[in-house]
């Protein structure tokens, strides 16, 4: 049976309900399950959850708890990965010091001025996991969910020779979306998506093999709390006649649109971004709120008399399922850009459709995206590429004109107002850089 290893498994939510699924799997349900978290705390409590998950399903599974990294990597089949990078106290600056330069951040985790820096900081521990597999299990398949998602599998495929995907939710959840939005049953709807973690298109949707876009355009146009539910997704959709992954919150970030003046802020992404709420800094607000109270959550789910052993919907463990000889499953996945996507920078990392089977992972060629939709997914994918050579270079002036292009950055500041506001970050996470950055000088306009 895998041994399947959770890096980070003090992620009590996500661990939880991706070995629930993994155990409903026949060829799983006697896996090893290898739980690894530096907080003690948080690992104990995701341990109890796994045996519990265990004894009242009656399998056959294996569960071991460890602060060890190399003893949870070693001989791993698989290795799952949702860690973070600093507390509050550290990546609160990512959101807080641009907003003070009128950069306003909702989410801040994946690309802009918020997303480059949590990759400054998560790059290296990620590379250590990675080289740790090269050692200690080198035929291993990570999946990775942990943000930037982006650049964190560009920088690992570019710098080791691991087997890695990057997951994400927002393909499936926003297919999801849309067929709810049309009345359509999920298991009538096929699609094809490709582009960029985060900002990937839906270049055809189809309900029964029939275009559903006439459909979903008359919902968006003629529904208004379909409308409201996703400003702005719903304006880029009617702008580029393609629907894009991920929510409102997050993609107000990603463009020069929606969050450049207060009064576009207050229109579009206050009110209709399917955040609760989704309004200034809301990650920042939601982790400080989970801080105070994240215990007593955990301990309602450990209070009920049963628990729910029915199967998800993560991909991770109908991935593993079918690499283990299963059904062979599709999903979107985040690999490097080996002639999958015709417009979009070779080796970036880019999000597209793989087939995961016995043979392993087989990335799907997409052609090109639409010109309309490749023009933002080129730039962002570009600067994704500058941030990543920055951070294993220790170019400082690098990571400047990376964030000089980003396009929310750019439509509030002048050059030298983002020169100053990367300086300012810089000095904040002296003491979380890469060790490259310690012998390099600020860069200076």
């Amino acid at each position: 049976m895998p041994k399947i290893t959770f890096i980070g498994a003090g992620s009590f939510g996500f661990t939880r309900k991706l070995v629930k699924d993994v155990l409903t799997f026949p060829l799983l349900e006697g896996a090893h399950i290898t739980l690894m978290d530096i907080n003690a705390e948080r690992l104990d409590f995701a341990n109890r959850a796994i045996n519990r998950i265990v004894q009242e399903g009656e399998y056959p599974a294996t569960v071991e708890a460890t602060m060890d990294r190399e003893a949870a990597l070693k001989d791993a089949d698989y290795v799952v990965v949702t860690i973070l990078a600093g507390g509050t106290d550290v990546w609160r600056h990512d959101i807080e010091v641009p907003m003070k330069y009128g950069v306003d951040i909702n989410v801040g985790d994946t690309r802009g001025v918020s997303g480059i820096f949590r990759a400054l900081r998560t790059i290296p521990p990620m590379l250590d996991i990675a080289r740790d597999m090269e050692r200690l299990c080198p035929h291993a398949l990570m999946l990775n969910y942990t943000n930037p998602m982006a650049m964190l599998c560009r920088a690992m495929s570019r710098e080791t020779s691991i087997a890695l995907t990057g997951l994400c939710h927002s393909v499936q959840g926003t297919a999801e979306m849309l067929a709810k939005w049309i009345d359509a049953p999920m298991s009538e709807i096929t699609y094809t998506c490709a582009g960029i973690n985060h900002m990937a298109w839906y270049l055809d949707y189809q309900w029964n093999g029939q275009d559903a876009y006439p459909l979903i355009h008359k919902a968006i146009t003629e529904n208004p709390e379909i409308y409201n539910a996703e400003q702005v997704r719903n304006e880029m959709y009617l702008a580029f006649d393609h629907y894009v992954t991920e929510s409102s919150g997050h993609n107000s970030e990603y463009n020069w649109w929606f969050r450049k003046r207060p009064d576009l802020v207050e229109q579009y992404c206050t009110h209709g971004t399917n955040w609760n709420p989704g309004e200034h800094a809301y990650i920042l607000k939601e982790y400080r709120r989970r801080e105070g109270d994240w215990r007593d959550d955990i301990q309602k789910w450990f209070d009920q008399p049963s628990i729910d052993l029915e199967r998800g919907h993560e991909y991770a463990a109908y991935i593993i399922n079918a690499m283990e000889g299963g059904e062979p499953f599709e999903f979107n996945g985040n690999v490097p850009n080996k002639g999958l996507v015709d417009n979009l920078p070779q080796d970036a990392c880019v999000e597209v459709p793989v087939w995961a089977s016995r043979k392993g992972l087989q990335p799907v060629a997409v052609g090109a995206l639409p010109p309309q939709c490749a023009v933002l997914t080129n730039l962002s994918a570009q600067i994704e590429e500058m941030a990543v050579e920055a951070t294993l270079t220790g170019d400082r002036r690098l990571i400047y004109q990376a964030i000089a292009n980003d396009p929310l950055s750019a439509a509030v500041l002048s050059l030298a107002e983002i020169q100053k506001m990367v300086d300012e970050l810089f000095a904040l996470n002296e003491d979380y850089l890469p060790a490259a950055f310690h012998t390099k000088q600020f860069a200076m306009a």
